[in-house]
């Protein structure tokens, strides 16, 4: 029997309680029960049975490096679409952070009063939000009561006992509340996750696909600067390819769509060495399109035009590109004088190329 007292209450046990002084470095998650109020549970071992792409360990042992040396509470924002490797991050850090000594405490569900009970551990921790956009940011608040996300400001600012690692991961930036964004003191970093680079789409599927299947990977990458291809997408794409599929037959059945327009850096460079720059929504999937964009040099407007099946994709560059026998050169007749458009008759195109164009970067470039 075992008898625990708390103030003058004593309850008994059987031989199998037992009392720690701190959490075992072990994984838990937060549960609540009406009667007893909020509780952390074992949660499994956490196993990564995959390879990781990309930069992940080399940010992971940053994060752990930086940890000891905090002062206060370190916070660490993963962003990013669905399916590019933010959760195995999240799950390679907890992994890790146990192996130092870290509990890990996952939280994948809103309830009143929790960032009081999480602020009662006083101990060092790693806490995890899954999809913190989601499990915080969709649910409406009771009348008189902070939102969801503005109740967990006080416990990220790390005035409580025992610092802490706050982890979460987000899908959609614009869902996270401001005072989180940009805000170093609370969350000091911000590991934003891109679509796989041509160079990982290679190293993922020669190591998922049989050899005598390699030759289909160039398709691959190709389709990819037209449509965003996360690992998800890869993973069923290997998968159909090694059952002899060619890719342009196995992506037809697949769940891979295109939901949005796709803009494009245009860039067209002329025999002379002078180039111009102009974006563009193109659709690559309609043969029978005719791309026609507007550029503008030294003051002379030219429209340029070719046909998107004319357009060919350099994987040695890794762009898509039409080259200046396809292209037609004509005057802007709106803006152009009549010496514009003498000049325009002089200029020769040398090729056109096509980049997808990213989202506005995150980061400052210095």
């Amino acid at each position: 029997m075992r008898i625990i007292k708390v103030g003058n209450t004593f309850r008994t046990y059987d031989d199998s309680l037992e009392t720690f002084d701190k959490l075992p470095a072990q994984n838990y998650v937060v549960r609540f029960q009406k009667n007893s109020g909020f509780f952390l549970e074992k949660y499994a071992d956490i196993e990564i049975k995959e390879k990781t792409y990309g930069v992940h360990m080399s940010k992971v042992e940053k994060v752990l490096k930086a940890f000891p040396k905090a002062e206060k509470n370190l916070g660490v924002i993963l962003s990013g679409n669905k399916g590019i490797g933010k959760s195995l991050f999240a799950k390679t850090l907890a992994v890790e952070a146990t192996k130092v000594g870290l509990p890990v405490i996952i939280v994948d569900t809103y309830i009143p009063g929790i960032a009081s009970f999480i602020e009662e551990i006083e101990q060092e921790v790693m806490i995890l939000f899954d999809e913190f956009d989601k499990t915080f940011g969709s649910i409406k608040a009771a009348d008189g009561m902070a939102d969801p996300q503005t109740e967990m400001l006080t416990l990220f600012d790390g005035l409580s006992q025992g610092k802490k690692m706050f982890v979460i991961t987000c899908n959609d930036l614009n869902s996270l509340n401001s005072y989180l964004v940009n805000r170093p003191g609370r969350f000091h970093y911000h590991f934003r996750f891109e679509y796989p680079s041509d160079a990982e789409i290679t190293e993922y599927l020669e190591d998922k696909l049989d050899k005598q299947y390699y030759s289909e990977i160039e398709k691959v990458i190709s389709f990819a600067h037209k449509v965003d291809l996360n690992y998800d997408c890869l993973r069923a794409i290997a998968f159909e390819l090694n059952f002899g599929e060619p890719f342009e037959i196995a992506i037809k059945d697949l769940n891979i769509i295109n939901l949005n327009s796709v803009i494009y850096e245009v860039i067209l460079h002329l025999e002379d060495g002078s180039e111009a720059t102009t974006k563009l929504t193109i659709d690559f999937f309609d043969k029978s399109a005719t791309i026609e964009p507007e550029f503008c040099f030294k003051g002379t407007y030219v429209d340029a035009s070719c046909k998107v099946l004319d357009c060919e994709f350099d994987h040695k560059k890794g762009i898509i590109y039409v080259s200046g026998n396809d292209i037609k050169l004509e005057s802007d007749n709106y803006y152009n004088d009549e010496e514009d458009k003498k000049i325009i008759k002089t200029m020769k195109p040398a090729y056109m190329t096509f980049v997808r164009a990213k989202s506005r970067e995150l980061h400052y470039a210095v």
